[in-house]
């Protein structure tokens, strides 16, 4: 939802942001501390209309906001609302899906529910000219303005229209981000996305190509047989999920970790079956969060000849250490059931005073529990709290460099 100080802006009031006074006050506040807004505000608003004023300051906290999706140089000269900021694309996220797209010979895209324009702005740096469409007059003078902002105009065309009501014969591709988020927060039902999945569905059919962006929690019984289901994971954090229709790897389930690209695809008849459970070895291995969606941690324990530690916990064991990008490799020194003064004492005798704690299947808090131990010590270890064939267990180990 919107934070109470950023209200979504009427379209004349962002109008006048693109002139020149409207520049001059947006250069003036980009870098004004929030606990300055109110002085600098009284100061502007002796020669500034005061509506301009707000909305000059409302983009400059959208802008700093939108560093995170959109690096510093493009979120600087981008425009944004506040909708826009919350969803949409990373960049590193679009400029994948964008070279996909090139890779599959695509040159003119209907990218629908475009938004403030972040993926279309990714298609159009990969050399791809795009129709960007959405319904909402705003929402649309933003992306012409970050079009405009960004050298791109000649390849995005912004339309304001229904997207169901949009033609996109002789496209050589649509992509479809329906909107997942409602005035009561995040929409998990496919069909309750605007505009709803099934449709976005059917226009996937109609095209010569597709992707659809929806939400990483999709069931698996809601994708398509002919879809590629693919799970996108930045900096180990997951980020989104895209059906892909008229690809190179129809019916599959496909894993992506960004930024290094690596990428693990099964075809979902010939996927392996879940690993063996088995004792804990050696080595644990934390399976990339793309990796689980996918379900493909049985793909990567046969890589690293492991089994799981329980059969409903996402974590392989193995007695070998094995380099795989697609999971977190960590050395186990010390197994013992779930007791905090058995752990706290551990520590102590080891001097740990750098304590990461990471959990699965366990309900303890990392915070509750580092304040229960208070490590202390020139020592550095990580505890896994997490279920061993379904007994509560604490694994000590150290991260494989």
């Amino acid at each position: 939802m919107n934070a109470p100080h950023d209200p979504q802006p009427s379209v004349t009031a962002f109008a006048a942001l693109l002139t020149a006074e409207g520049a001059a006050l947006l250069d003036a506040v980009r870098d004004v501390a929030p606990a300055d807004e109110l002085a600098v505000a009284t100061r502007l608003r002796r020669e500034h209309p005061a509506d301009l004023v707000s909305a000059a300051l409302a983009q400059a906290r959208l802008r700093q906001r939108a560093v995170a999706k959109f690096g510093v140089a493009d979120a600087a000269r981008m425009f944004f609302t506040p909708h826009g900021v919350e969803q949409s694309t990373r960049t590193s996220v679009a400029t994948y899906r964008a070279r996909r797209f090139t890779d599959l010979g695509v040159r003119r895209v209907a990218d629908l529910c475009c938004g403030v324009g972040g993926d279309a702005i990714a298609l159009a740096r990969a050399g791809i000219a795009v129709l960007a469409v959405d319904h909402d007059p705003l929402t649309c003078a933003v992306a012409r303005a970050n079009a405009a902002a960004l050298g791109l105009d000649d390849l995005i065309e912004v339309r304001e229209a229904d997207v169901t009501e949009v033609d996109t014969a002789g496209y050589d591709a649509v992509f479809v981000d329906p909107a997942r988020r409602g005035g009561r927060g995040r929409i998990f039902d496919p069909e309750a996305y605007s505009p709803p999945l099934s449709w976005a569905v059917a226009a996937a059919r109609e095209a010569p190509r597709a992707a659809l962006k929806i939400a990483p929690g999709i069931p698996h019984e809601a994708v398509p047989d002919e879809a590629e289901a693919e799970w996108i994971s930045d900096g180990g954090d997951v980020k989104e999920a895209v059906l892909w229709f008229g690809g190179d790897a129809p019916g599959a389930h496909r894993a992506t970790l960004l930024p290094s690209g690596a990428t693990v695809c099964a075809p979902r008849a010939a996927m392996l079956p879940d690993p063996p459970v088995r004792p804990v070895g050696r080595y644990l291995y934390e399976p990339d969060g793309a990796v689980i969606r996918a379900h493909l941690v049985a793909e990567v324990a046969a890589r690293v000849e492991g089994g799981l530690i329980d059969e409903t916990i996402a974590y392989v064991t193995s007695d070998a250490a094995v380099p795989t990008p697609y999971a977190t490799a960590y050395e186990v020194t010390d197994e013992l059931p779930f007791n905090v003064k058995k752990l706290k004492a551990l520590l102590r005798e080891r001097e740990v005073g750098v304590l990461t704690v990471k959990k699965r299947g366990s309900a303890v808090e990392p915070e509750e529990l580092r304040r229960k131990v208070k490590p202390r010590g020139p020592g550095s270890a990580t505890v896994i709290l997490t279920r061993v064939a379904g007994a509560p267990t604490m694994l000590l180990a150290h991260p494989v460099r």
